[in-house]
């Protein structure tokens, strides 16, 4: 620890003082004598750079060979033919029945949509729409998150599952001249001839 030089007016001030002091009475003198107990004191810390120490601004070392550029996730291969996909998928091809669920609760809507579909194969019917609205906006001044679109999600989990699986090919989104993302175009399976 460095000590500074006192200024003139300094040591005049700490002159004043000292002459005005008193010594202590003896017993004070000796508490005051007495030997200190030792405090530890902590060891001073060493100023880190946090950027520098976590890395922050340095370029991060990958290791070489591993290195792999994200891939999209591979779209699920249609169940019919390419042609009569992309045809469907452009709106080429037009739907021939079609089921409006809005405003249906799921209760009324599963029953309803089986029926349909079922329906739908025995008369013989290739492709169909199913239309599923988008679901409500969201409301920015609603403070609680709620789930919309509980049709658009529900209807391809029920297209999927017994006994509607049987008769349906495949489910694609529709192109927007038939309502885009409020409705599903459902690719029916040929009727089993007997």
């Amino acid at each position: 620890m460095s000590c500074r030089k006192l200024r003139p007016e300094e040591r005049e001030l700490w002159q004043k003082v000292a002459h005005s002091t008193k010594p202590l009475p003896q017993a004070l003198r000796r508490a005051a004598d007495a030997p200190k107990p030792t405090v530890r004191r902590k060891p001073e810390r060493e100023e880190v750079d946090l950027p520098t120490a976590f890395g922050i601004g340095s370029k991060a070392s990958l290791p070489t060979g591993q290195i792999t550029t994200p891939q999209p996730a591979p779209r699920a291969k249609p169940s019919m033919d390419k042609k009569t996909f992309g045809k469907m998928r452009r709106g080429k091809l037009v739907p021939e029945a079609r089921i409006d669920l809005h405003g249906m609760t799921l209760d009324q809507a599963h029953p309803a949509l089986t029926r349909f579909i079922l329906t739908s194969t025995s008369r013989g019917f290739r492709l169909v729409l199913v239309i599923t609205g988008k679901g409500q906006r969201d409301d920015p001044h609603d403070p609680m998150p709620r789930q919309r679109g509980i049709l658009k999600r529900q209807v391809p989990m029920w297209l999927r599952m017994a006994p509607l699986n049987s008769a349906v090919l495949d489910v694609a989104e529709a192109h927007i001249r038939h309502g885009g993302g409020g409705a599903y175009y459902v690719y029916l399976r040929k009727a089993a001839r007997s």
